[in-house]
């Protein structure tokens, strides 16, 4: 437990077991149960969406709450539920923004592909509905706010209320910000005619603020008022400092460069735990790896393919270039001559979604499809593949290939961001070392992934180096507990009004 105990509060737009879309939901329901082992007090603030109703948790009114907005002050209720941490005692609090006109809806950003027009509208409340939340805890709660974790564009705008048009209010001074970015291709641009929604003043809508190019750039506007910005890679802060992966804001970024670090993610080990997950038709540990095979089969029956030792690649991704699937299908057909399967979880942009469809009407025997997602077949799969496929353009930090460590499944993954990070390739010092635990592809480039891929089927023959690699990989610690300890650091040498020496 940390010797500094700080009030922590964690504004995310998605966290499971509430509402997710990606990975950042992983993070924001995971980060906040490790900083609250460590001893901090943590309080988790979400949107109330529809889907939270659908969780199968149980909130409760907390307090009403006005929030002032350009049209005026609006009264939102807030509403608690509470996950507890340990037998201890520890808990977090989980605190959701009840607006039934911008939250109750089907989808959280979009439907049917398409962003949702008033998404400015929406998560500029959000983030100031969080400013009444800091306000209210320290009036009436007598509990102080220390420092404020923002997660991506939906909370950025927190940070720039703070040190803005908040500033002079006495009930949220002293509070540090700590901005998360969890992909910068992703950053909360509107049209600059929509400005005045945010309420900030038009002073703000320079290049110095939150202009860009003419436009509003939420993401933006936390980097530049947030005390600090981290990422969720060391490798990937390395490269969003460059044009090539900086979306535009490499040069915002250099100008924060002291403040600015990559943190590695980490996974839920017990939601992601091959020894208990429920999902599972049967469990397996890193001692015990019968239960793998097991799950394997019953892969191969839920796919309708035929039941042979024959390797089994698996794809779980958004089905987009970015994520590397027009490469895969580029190369399924010499896949298909190998003596392999493959089985594809994922939707995405309609023309990948019908090639990938061909391709499994073509080989049924060999191609497994599943189109959209579904939490428990993700688990499944991880539990009977054994080669994990990741060939990501570029990935922040990426959570599949912690899974598939954890769960003996092999990953090959493209040498980028979090990727590079957290999979040791094999070569030939890693492996008389014993510490290789996948595969690395170095080039953006069809060929490059089917060599590796080809490499990996071909030690997959070779017995006792295979169960080599699935045993390193087993026993990486890719939990929450490292990387948690690094936020600590961070945030208690924030508050204590310094700065950590290795920040």
């Amino acid at each position: 437990m940390t010797q500094h105990s700080l009030h922590l509060l964690m504004v995310a737009s998605e966290a499971v077991p509430y509402a997710k879309t990606g990975g950042l939901a992983d993070v924001a329901g995971a980060l906040p149960l490790e900083l609250a082992k460590l001893g901090h007090d943590v309080i988790l603030l979400l949107p109330r969406y529809r889907c939270l109703s659908e969780s199968g948790r149980s909130f409760h009114p907390v307090c009403q709450l006005l929030v002032p907005t350009p049209q005026g002050p609006v009264e939102t209720l807030i509403e608690e539920d509470v996950i507890p941490v340990d037998s201890g005692g520890g808990r977090v609090r989980v605190w959701a923004i009840r607006h039934e006109a911008f939250f109750d809806r089907h989808g959280l950003y979009q439907e049917q592909g398409l962003d949702y027009p008033d998404n400015l509208d929406r998560f500029s409340f959000f983030c100031r509905a969080t400013i009444e939340v800091i306000a209210y805890l320290r009036t009436v709660c007598r509990w102080n706010t220390h420092l404020l974790h923002l997660h991506d564009w939906q909370a950025s705008l927190c940070a720039v209320y703070l040190k803005t048009i908040a500033r002079d209010r006495q009930e949220v001074q002293g509070v540090r910000t700590v901005l998360t970015l969890h992909n910068v291709g992703y950053q909360g641009i509107f049209a600059g005619t929509q400005f005045e929604t945010t309420g900030l003043p038009p002073s703000l809508f320079t290049p110095a603020g939150l202009e860009f190019y003419g436009s509003v750039n939420l993401l933006k506007g936390g980097m530049v008022f947030a005390d600090y910005v981290t990422t969720v890679s060391p490798t990937y802060a390395r490269e969003i400092l460059t044009p090539e992966c900086g979306f535009g804001l490499e040069g915002v970024l250099r100008n924060r460069e002291d403040r600015f670090r990559g943190i590695l993610n980490g996974i839920d080990i017990d939601r992601w735990n091959p020894a208990t997950d429920p999902y599972l038709p049967a469990h397996y540990s890193v001692d015990d790896r019968a239960g793998k095979q097991l799950c394997k089969q019953a892969l191969q029956r839920e796919f309708q393919l035929p039941e042979t030792t024959a390797p089994l690649l698996a794809v779980i991704a958004r089905l987009t270039p970015q994520k590397g699937l027009d490469l895969v299908e580029s190369i399924i057909p010499q896949l298909m001559a190998l003596d392999l399967q493959l089985v594809v979880l994922g939707a995405g942009e309609p023309e990948l979604e019908a090639k990938f469809t061909v391709l499994q009407k073509r080989h049924p025997r060999r191609m497994g499809l599943r189109l959209g997602f579904d939490e428990g077949l993700a688990h499944r799969i991880e539990g009977g593949a054994d080669i994990f496929v990741m060939p990501s353009r570029y990935e922040p930090c990426g959570l599949s290939q912690l899974y598939s460590l954890r769960y003996g499944a092999v990953p090959v993954v493209r040498k980028t961001g979090g990727l590079a990070d957290t999979v040791v390739p094999l070569t030939e010092q890693a492996r008389r070392a014993g510490g290789a635990t996948g595969f690395h592809v170095e080039e953006d480039r069809a060929e490059a992934l089917l060599s590796v891929l080809r490499r990996a089927v071909d030690l997959y023959q070779d017995r006792s180096a295979w169960d080599q690699l699935v045993e390193a990989g087993m026993k990486t610690d890719v939990s929450w507990a490292r990387s948690a300890k690094e936020y600590d650091r961070l945030f208690v040498s924030l508050v204590r009004g310094g700065q950590s020496s290795d920040a």
